[in-house]
């Protein structure tokens, strides 16, 4: 078939295609199959011409075809998917999918299942989540070097592969033709459309990209066809020979030829050259012996560059990559063999296309491609990263770049196969090191002109964000794989290579303090160091450690400690260090320091090596403290407000240093390192370098004054106790010196929950990751969650009264406060000093709460340490040394002194010094003593150093230098007596200088290291007197006389503190019971301190007696006793004022208390609203209202109405009734549905609509209201209106809100109180005797002088302003379309109408607030207070402006047989609840009790006709026939009027005369349900049933006008207690016998009569028997049921479309109410500038909507113009939400919480609960 052929082909149909394709296949079968080659390559020659646009898909549908071999292509893919023999599942995800990760099947870290295999997998009791995947990802089931084969799904635990048969030679055989010209093609376009960003814009890539779409996705669905099509797809993409044959291209052939040389030029401008070339320049590869040599370079290549000098930083970068790279050809050498490897170059080009990654990823889970593409990759990965640098779109690219790399390295067979195969490691750390050398600067630490030191610039992009992580998080995942990791160890050079990686991260980010004036610009720079060092630093570090656990890694550990202290050598040289740090500089960034620690600790802790082979000289250990220590004295400086002109982010690096996620890696190595040289150092020069460093030298004197060169003032005292605690930790942290990890784990966790209750993930997140990885058990140690149960106990979820949801929280156990509560570590681990704070907060509140301690505050407790690692033993010495001695004796004789900037705490840290001293005792070699005695006895202050023996050496003298101005110099005016032994004395008084001793000491080391001669006679030095330079010249030095030990002064503190002369007697120490000191305050730990030693040393016993025998008064300086008595003076003004202050608490808080009981929604019986109150006094006077505002109380009058501050809102609980108790389900199938049909809203709309066709004017008096009524949230306080309106004038917020004058809460409206005498109230209830038949004509009477009414409406009063305006209040809060009823909108009658829906809904709400009923719990339900009085009268006032016409007066239908014509609604189709309403509210105010009363009675008479026509009308004919007749014999007995067999069977023969009420089509499902049989028992059940809400609303009516209690009876009794109550029946009655709904019946004319007028004006009509067959019975409303899993619920509707554009919504959300699936802010559903979620509020629930946000578990409620976030109903297994599913557990139903929720929906508190409401602008 010619290419001309080939045209006309074309032309034809889609069958020539086939038959063609078909055809070919056929000659390609046979053995000879030359001629169909040739055919075929010239068919695709002219189809698969790369000359013709993209864009054009003719060639895809050819190319579709021809593969199928002439079937249709859907066929084929079934086809070759039948031969599927992938044994893994390899879905590859994007972005944003969600997927599941379980740490108990995962052996890599990375481990992650898509949702149908982890549904299908076991996975119950595992420690798994759900995540939303950040860069994509793909599924790892069935690949068991990732996973364990227990977590496979069912499709992928059977071996598949054995059972799939094999594919037939022909099925693939065009593909295996076609294939290679279709990818060739791709990638000669992909070679066309490449241009370089710098010679046009980046557009293009993208354009090209998008042309290429249907092809790469071609290619991706052939993927997705299994096992078998991508066996071939490899073969193409992997074959060599098939590359070379097409890519260049043949001779002939132009196009091809310029093709190539496009891909050629692209290579070059990469800074790549291919390998031919090379060659041909000569460069050879260096060999392995020539890289030892590169790396001894390093430091000569800097002397060199320094010598130069001329060149600048930018230049000095480079040169240093040619020295250091371990072969250079990594860099900047590719070649390409096969169509894999030139298609990853161009995705790399194309900066990694979606479409394309997911391609190369489909094809992973064939292991021969799995092999060579990584190998490929790991080819291209130099490239890969110098691409990435460039691109502008970093962020994106990284994702992409790790979404491969992560399929590749996680597996550690296939890492350790490239690792040894492609150098991949070699490869990871020179681009690493290429990375960074991008982004050098000088480093200014120590000496800035000559430092040779080279730091990253953490401002720098590459720092700033991020862009290194890719490669970093790859380099950290394949570290995690043992084998590679020793392969990283064995290999001196790259380690050394990794220390210089490290080094250029020491010491960056350098901070120089501000002296004058504050920064300009805060550099957030220290956000890019911190994540540096932990991801570029310390992970690769922990890394490494955790394969350095056992004896036989005891090598590598070596290796490394060796290295990190060259490269350490090689940085103290760069920056010029000598011993002393630069002022005013600190870096946070040690690493070398970290790594050198971190190994110490491994080594010493896992494998058993002596600690002193791993340690330098002393004096490099020496240097190795100086910067360590800098930083903690820094934090302290920083706490102290010496770096407030750095600003704020200094602060913030202080913070970041020891916050959780940071502290293992950052002060943990820091801390452990300073105590490894604490143990080895000696500890006078120690001690002095820390005070030193603190700046507090000078404050150490024991005169009263002096001078501090350093510090201000008001920092001394902070730094002080800075040092001092520093000392503390630093000899009892034992993190890294002795503890267990289980250990460390439980202090971690205990020092947490001291500072708060925590929830389990802010637990998880606050414990340091190492050495406890909190997922996957490590064997033998403990887990996490035995810990925490053995340690805390579990607060479960709590609601408080304001609605704010509480989480499951932990809480110590009371064990853990008294034996393991730790101060020190708390210090530690506080990110913020408040939280320490907390910690003694709630320490001291325990031990007031067990009775330990009572009085005063409590000092935080002494806590035992574990005994040290043998290695570390030398830390002792630290408390044991005269320097520690001395600054302790110095510390207690100025405390006792009270000199200035002395504190509690510093006591408190001296005392836990002397302490931890006593209990850890030093062993000493007896000459050693000896020889430090003879030495030092002619300037030392104490004999030895052991404290024991130090703390009862008596010091007589002390030699101080003072300023002339001190108190001191003026005392010694007369010399001093001049005994012989004094005079002998003073030659002898103490001089103490801290840098004087660390300089001599400092001296020793090095000269005894230079000398390498131990000298046994320490030089003298001459420089005890030393004085730092530049100190004020009037110094003069005077000889204080002190004659105290410490013992001595640790007595008069005690009575200092105890505020007694003598508080220790002589005997005390016989007296002590030892184990009641564990917890008090500074009294008791004297007390402990004195015992201790005491039992420990004979000679400080006596001592101590001796001291206390002696009960002399403390001999003070004189200079104290006037501050003394001011100090007494200010602590007595103190007391009082703090009295005072109890004492307005005391009464603030009464009050607040009475207001609570009288206001809020406190349940007791007495707090009934206060007009009941009024109106049970039976004096002669007004009801008293107290206003709010101005405190005065007064009766509410015309011209000064009170009013009641209320909130109005819309409501649509009611219409969401139902008729069944059981709540709807929500649906979570696609077969479930929620039918709205059988709520009460809709059953009212298709009533209201029947009416509508029957009567033209139904609005007046049907009262069927329309289901959505209006509601008036609880009331609040009473106001009066001032003549002027004043009161209401602030408030005046857009939407008329305002805050609660009183209790803050929204109201929007104010509610005048009716004026009135509380003695009318009393007439009104006055029993009456009349006759019913009296009262009917009373009411008919007053109901004609309906125009006449006592307030005229002429003389316009405030009061009626007031009205006025709630009425348009309300108005205002309700829609339009709930407003109107009838056929003519915007009418009187609609207005009226309206009135009376507000009062019949709150009466309703009232009801189902009660529970429905108005039983024993419903009767004392309303502790609120009700606000329906006043609006009765704002509405009977409205009322009267409408006139009723008599003529339709329902009244006289009621009670009155008369011939008039056909009314427009029959009277059975009224509704008695609303006429009752109606009757009340139109006749003239105050209503007398006995009218309401007979009001009531008349209309129980129609409610019961209409529950027997209702019940007639459910019977069968047989059965109405049967009641007809046997109620018939009755009707002539004389209580016929009252049994209800007579009436029912009256009832149906009148109905029965017209066949249209019973007879219904049978087609028409009737409503009316048949019970089997009618008993007398059901038919009276069911006429009490259809009467009770009638009673229930009456009653509540009652109780609301009339202030009558609500009879609380049991539910079996309502009936008659309602009866009684409404005065319906005698009370004579007994409830015992049943009580009979008839005997309720009062009729006034004969009840035959008056029914049958009722029934004849019904059968006139047709289509009776739907609004005969009326139910009255609502349940109370309910929310939907919710499944108790929220996966279900997520996993339904996450990927469910929106019904308007038929895509996922991002935010998916679920009306609560109705079920109704809504976009959250989406832009597809809006209407007129509203979103969907507003919409639905007002459609579904009158403005208020509560909707499940399906991403974020959390409940929002939208309220009018308002929403705000409520919370979740889910909660996890312990007891947390988990907003955003950022953990991704297993959430359940909270039902108490979704109680909470629906309470608050049908009570309408949603505004006055929740408290942090926002305005939506309709945009959700």
């Amino acid at each position: 078939m010619s290419s001309a052929a080939y045209g006309t082909a074309v032309a034809e149909n889609t069958t020539q295609l086939k038959s063609t394709a078909a055809h070919l296949k056929a000659d390609l079968n046979w053995t000879d199959n030359s001629s169909g080659v040739r055919q075929l390559q010239e068919l695709l020659d002219s189809v698969l011409n790369p000359e013709k646009p993209a864009a054009d898909t003719e060639a895809l549908d050819w190319c579709k075809c021809l593969i199928a071999g002439g079937e249709g292509f859907e066929e084929f893919c079934k086809t070759v998917r039948s031969y599927d023999n992938a044994t893994l599942c390899g879905l590859v995800w994007t972005a944003n999918f969600v997927a599941y990760r379980c740490r108990t099947c995962g052996i890599s870290p990375c481990m992650s299942l898509c949702a149908e295999c982890f549904n299908n997998g076991d996975h119950t009791g595992h420690d798994f989540n759900m995540f939303r995947s950040q860069a994509g990802g793909a599924c790892d089931c069935g690949d068991s070097n990732v996973m364990r084969e227990t977590g496979f799904c069912n499709r992928h635990r059977l071996r598949t592969g054995e059972n799939v048969p094999s594919v037939p030679r022909d099925l693939l055989l065009m593909s295996e033709m076609v294939l290679p010209r279709f990818i060739i093609c791709i990638i000669q376009y992909l070679r066309d459309g490449y241009t370089e960003p710098d010679t046009s814009t980046e557009r293009d890539l993208q354009k090209v990209l998008q042309q290429l779409e249907p092809q790469i996705s071609f290619l991706e669905e052939l993927t997705k066809m299994g096992g078998a099509m991508r066996t071939v797809l490899t073969k193409i993409l992997t074959n060599q020979q098939i590359f070379k044959d097409l890519s260049v291209g043949q001779e002939e052939n132009v196009y091809a030829k310029k093709n190539y040389e496009k891909y050629l030029s692209a290579l070059k401008n990469s800074g790549l050259v291919s390998v031919e070339e090379k060659a041909q320049s000569g460069a050879a590869e260096p060999t392995r012996g020539a890289e030892a040599g590169l790396l001894l370079l390093l430091p000569i290549v800097f002397l060199k560059e320094d010598q130069d000098g001329g060149q600048s930083v930018g230049q000095r970068k480079r040169v240093k990559l040619s020295s250091t790279a371990k072969d250079p050809s990594i860099m900047d050498s590719l070649k390409h063999k096969c169509f894999l490897e030139e298609l990853l170059f161009w995705t790399i080009k194309y900066e990694f296309p979606q479409k394309m990654v997911t391609f190369l990823l489909n094809m992973l889970p064939d292991q021969d491609y799995k092999i060579t593409f990584t190998k490929t990759f790991v080819q291209h990965y130099a490239f890969i990263m110098k691409t990435l640098m460039k691109s502008q779109e970093s962020d994106t690219m990284s994702n992409r770049i790790v979404h491969i790399s992560v399929q590749l390295f996680s597996n550690e067979e296939l890492a350790r196969h490239v690792t040894e195969e492609c150098q991949l490691l070699d490869i990871m750390v020179t681009v690493l090191l290429y990375m960074m050398e991008s982004c050098l600067i000088k480093s200014e630490l120590q000496d800035e002109e000559n430092s040779r030191h080279v730091v990253v610039n953490c401002s720098e992009p590459l720092l700033k964000n991020n862009t290194y992580w890719p490669l970093v998080s790859d380099f950290i995942n394949i570290l995690s794989h043992q084998s590679v990791a020793k392969k990283f160890l064995e290999d001196h050079s790259l380690l050394m290579l990794w220390m210089s990686f490290v080094s250029f991260f020491q010491g960056m980010n350098l901070n120089k303090r501000e002296l004058s004036e504050h920064v300009e610009f805060e550099s957030q720079t220290y956000y890019a160091a911190f994540a540096a060092e932990l991801e570029a630093c310390a992970q690769p570090m922990w890394g490494l450690l955790t394969h350095c656990k056992v004896k036989e890694t005891q090598e590598y550990t070596k290796t490394v400690v060796r290295y990190c202290l060259e490269t350490l050598q090689i940085w103290f040289d760069a920056i010029g260090f000598v011993d002393e740090p630069a002022p005013n500089q600190v870096t946070f960034h040690l690493p070398l320091h970290r790594y050198y620690a971190m190994f110490l600790s491994k080594a010493v802790k896992c494998q058993g090596l002596d600690l002193d082979s791993l340690l330098p000289h002393q004096e490099m250990l020496m240097k190795i403290m100086v910067h360590p220590l800098q930083i903690q004295a820094s934090l302290s400086e920083i706490h102290s407000n010496m770096w407030v002109r750095n600003g704020l982010q200094i602060k913030g690096q202080a913070m970041t240093y020891v916050q959780s996620h940071f502290c293992n890696s950052m002060i943990d190595p820091d801390i452990f390192l300073l105590q490894v040289c604490a143990s080895r150092l000696d500890p006078d020069y120690f001690i002095s370098s820390v005070f030193e460093r603190f700046k507090v030298v000078d404050l150490l004197t024991m005169a009263s004054v002096h001078q501090n060169a350093v510090l201000d003032g008001e920092q001394e005292r902070p730094m002080l106790e800075g040092a001092l605690t520093f000392l503390v930790i630093l000899s009892s942290l034992r993190i890294h010196l002795g503890m267990a990890d289980d250990e460390i784990l439980r202090a971690e966790m205990v020092s947490q929950l001291c500072m708060n209750d925590r929830t389990h993930s802010s637990l998880l997140d606050l414990i340091p990751e190492n050495p406890n990885p909190k997922s996957g058990i490590v064997p033998g140690s403990c887990s996490f969650e035995e810990m925490l149960s053995a340690v805390a106990d579990f607060k479960a979820p709590v609601f408080e009264p304001g609605g704010s949801m509480q989480q499951g929280m932990y809480t110590p156990k009371e064990e853990v406060w008294e034996k393991e509560f730790d101060p020190i570590m708390v210090v530690l681990r506080t990110v913020y000093r408040r939280d320490v704070q907390s910690a003694m907060d709630r320490y001291s509140a325990f031990l007031k709460q067990s009775g330990m301690h009572t009085t005063g505050n409590p000092w935080p407790p002494y806590k035992e340490r574990t005994p040290l690692h043998p290695c570390y033993k030398g830390l002792d010495r630290l408390l044991h040394c005269k320097t520690l001695h001395i600054v302790i004796f110095t510390l207690l004789y100025k405390i006792w002194l009270d000199h200035s900037n002395m504190s509690e705490h510093v006591l408190c840290m001296v005392l836990y010094l002397i302490e931890l001293g006593l209990d850890n005792q030093v062993q000493e070699d007896k000459e050693d003593e000896v020889r430090c005695i003879l030495e030092h006895c002619h300037d030392s202050w104490f004999p030895g150093t052991n404290l024991l023996s130090n703390l009862h050496h008596v010091i007589n003298y002390v030699r101080v230098r003072v300023p002339e101005t001190a108190p001191e110099v003026k005392r010694e005016k007369d010399p001093p007596p001049s005994t012989s032994a004094d005079a002998s004395n003073f030659g002898q008084a103490q001089v103490f200088s801290l840098v004087a001793e660390r300089r001599r000491k400092f001296q020793e080391i090095i000269n005894r290291s230079s000398t390498e001669a131990s000298q046994v006679v320490r030089p003298k030095s001459s420089s005890t007197r030393w004085v730092p330079p530049g100190t004020p010249p009037q110094l003069v030095t005077e000889i204080l006389e002190i004659r105290e030990s410490m013992l001595s002064l640790l007595i008069k503190l005690h009575q200092k503190l105890s505020a007694k002369q003598n508080s220790l007697s002589a005997t005390w120490l016989e007296d002590m019971e030892t184990n009641s000191h564990a917890h008090g305050d500074g009294i008791t730990a004297i007390e402990r301190i004195l015992t201790k030693a005491a039992t420990r040393s004979r000679q400080s016993k006596r001592s101590i007696q001796e001291i206390c025998g002696k009960v002399s008064p403390p001999v003070a300086p004189k200079k104290n006793s006037p501050t003394d008595k001011n100090t007494m003076d200010k602590d007595e003004r103190r007391q009082r004022a703090r009295e005072r202050q109890q004492k307005l608490l005391a009464e603030f808080a009464s009050r607040q208390k009475s207001f609570m009981e009288t206001a809020m929604d406190v349940e007791s019986p007495d707090a009934e609203a206060a007009m009941d109150l009024g109106a049970s006094e039976v004096m002669e006077s007004e009801v008293l209202y107290d206003c709010v505002i101005c405190g005065q109380s007064g009766p509410s009058t015309e011209d000064r109405p009170t009013g009641l501050v209320v909130l109005l809102q819309a409501s649509s609980v009611l219409g969401h009734r139902c008729k069944s108790d059981e709540t709807k389900k929500l649906p979570t199938t696609d077969d479930e549905h929620i039918y709205p049909a059988d709520t009460c809203g809709a059953a009212h709309d298709v009533r209201l609509a029947l009416m509508q066709r029957f009567f033209k004017d139904v609005g007046v008096l049907t009262g069927k209201t329309q289901s959505l009524k209006h509601t008036l949230s609880l009331p609040r306080f009473y106001i009066c209106f001032t003549q002027n309106d004043q009161v209401l004038q602030g408030f005046s917020v857009d939407k008329g809100e305002f805050t609660c004058p009183l209790c803050r809460q929204f109201a929007n409206s104010v509610l005048p109180c009716r004026p009135g005498r509380s003695t009318e109230v009393v007439s009104w209830h006055m029993p009456t005797n009349k006759k019913t038949a009296v009262l009917v004509k009373e009411v008919e009477d007053l109901q004609e002088q309906l125009g006449l009414f006592p307030v005229s409406t002429t003389t316009e009063s405030n009061l009626s302003k007031e009205m006025e305006s709630v009425i348009k209040d309300i108005k205002n809060t309700t829609q339009r379309k709930y407003m109107d009823y009838g056929k003519n909108p915007g009418s009187p009658d609609n207005d009226f109408l309206f009135m009376y829906s507000v009062a019949r809904t709150n009466l309703e709400l009232e009801l189902v607030h009660r529970g429905g009923n108005l039983c024993s719990g419903g009767a004392s339900a309303a502790a609120k207070r009700s606000c329906l009085n006043q609006l009765f009268h704002v509405l009977a006032m409205h009322m009267r402006l409408y006139s009723i016409d008599s003529a339709y007066n329902p009244w006289t239908r009621l009670t009155q047989v008369r011939n008039d014509p056909r009314p427009e609604v029959p009277m059975l189709f009224r509704d008695c609840p609303s006429l009752l309403i109606i009757f009340v509210l139109t006749m003239p105010q105050p209503l007398r009790k006995e009218h309401f009363i007979c009001l009531v009675r008349m209309l129980y008479n129609l409610q019961y006709t209409q529950a027997l026509a209702s019940l007639s009308a459910k019977f069968s004919p047989e059965e109405r026939q049967a009641w007809s007749t046997s109620g018939a014999l009755k009707k002539n007995a004389f209580d016929a009027e009252k049994s209800y067999d007579a009436l029912l069977s009256h009832v149906i023969g009148e109905l029965s005369k017209v066949k249209t009420v019973y007879d219904v089509n049978p087609e028409v499902p009737s409503m009316v349900s048949h019970i089997a049989v009618w008993s007398p028992h059901s038919i009276e059940y069911s006429l009490q049933q259809f009467c009770l809400p009638y009673l229930r609303l009456s009653c509540l009516l009652q109780h609301h006008l009339y202030g009558d209690k609500l009879s609380g009876c049991p539910e079996v009794e309502e009936f008659s207690g309602l009866a009684g109550c409404l005065g319906l029946l005698a009370p004579a009655l007994q409830p015992s016998n049943p009580i009979y709904s008839a005997s309720c019946l009062d009729w006034t004319v004969n009840a035959f009569d008056l029914m049958t007028q009722w029934c004849s004006e019904v059968t006139g009509l047709s289509d009776t028997q739907t609004l005969l067959v009326q139910d009255p019975q609502w349940a109370s409303p309910h929310l939907l049921h919710l499944p108790d899993h929220y996966n279900i619920i997520f996993q339904y509707y996450h990927k469910k479309a929106c019904t308007a554009c038929k895509k996922v919504p991002k935010d998916p959300a679920l009306c609560l109410v109705c079920g109704t699936f809504v976009c959250l802010k989406g832009l597809c559903c809006k209407q007129q500038g509203i979103c969907e979620c507003v919409l639905h509020s007002q459609h579904c629930g009158a403005a208020t909507g509560i909707f499940l946000l399906i991403n974020a578990s959390v409940i929002i409620i939208i309220r009018g113009h308002r929403f705000c976030l409520w919370g979740s109903v889910y909660l996890d297994a312990h007891g947390e939400e988990d907003r955003d599913l950022r953990r991704g557990k297993p959430l359940f139903l909270c039902v108490e919480r979704y109680r909470v929720l629906q309470q608050q929906w049908v009570s309408h508190t949603f505004d006055h609960i929740n408290k942090r409401w926002g305005p939506h602008y309709n945009g959700l």
